[in-house]
């Protein structure tokens, strides 16, 4: 019975603590709110988009955090990540996230290519070497050529790019919620911060969904 009462005052005080954060959460502080919502793709379910770039040490930082977060996320929100394309690499290594996420091995290797960019220093900067690195990691070394190279890709990429400038980002990290909501760590003032305002948006486009 004791451990239940304090199991409920420290639930009351966590709530408590949430409470008291969220009345700091402001649009035009913490984030902006979009002129012109963007259209989610799961109609129903609140999204959360992630503009990330494999090359970004900031994105690569925020991974431990952001991740664990995203496994724990409810049924009506879904999470979803596209890459920021802005020239060169950028697209090179777009091109390469679209790819695996067409194939279906990406959150078998997403952490993998991460870590071959962070932590190994290698470039990725062409299909061949990307194929090469893969194969290591039990992708198909022929359906990645023919996959990266594919109109489809192509046509994602596009559809990428015209929705980074729809929610008018210009860098990365940058997290957007239900189409509306825009801001990032730097805003946020911090990775775990930023993921309670992720929590705070969540919250409050939940009654429209």
């Amino acid at each position: 019975m004791r451990n239940l009462i304090l199991s409920a005052a420290f639930a009351s005080l966590s709530l408590l603590g949430l409470g008291a954060h969220a009345e700091s959460i402001e649009a035009g502080r913490q984030y902006v709110e979009l002129s012109s919502p963007v259209p989610v793709s799961q109609p129903g379910k609140i999204e959360v988009v992630e503009l990330f770039w494999y090359g970004c040490p900031h994105c690569y930082q925020f991974e431990p955090t952001l991740n664990p977060w995203v496994a724990k996320l409810p049924k009506d929100v879904n999470f979803v990540r596209v890459p920021a394309m802005f020239g060169g690499i950028w697209d090179v290594h777009g091109q390469l996230f679209i790819t695996l996420e067409s194939m279906g091995v990406e959150k078998q290797v997403h952490e993998a290519v991460f870590n071959a960019l962070h932590v190994e220093k290698r470039k990725l900067a062409d299909p061949e070497e990307m194929a090469e690195f893969l194969a290591g990691h039990g992708v198909d070394k022929d359906k990645f050529l023919s996959t990266f190279n594919s109109f489809a890709v192509k046509g994602q990429m596009a559809k990428a790019k015209k929705l980074a400038a729809a929610y008018q980002v210009t860098g990365v990290p940058v997290l957007i919620v239900g189409g509306k909501y825009r801001f990032d760590i730097r805003s946020s003032g911090g990775p775990n911060e930023a993921l309670q305002v992720a929590d705070f948006l969540i919250q409050k486009e939940r009654p429209a969904n």
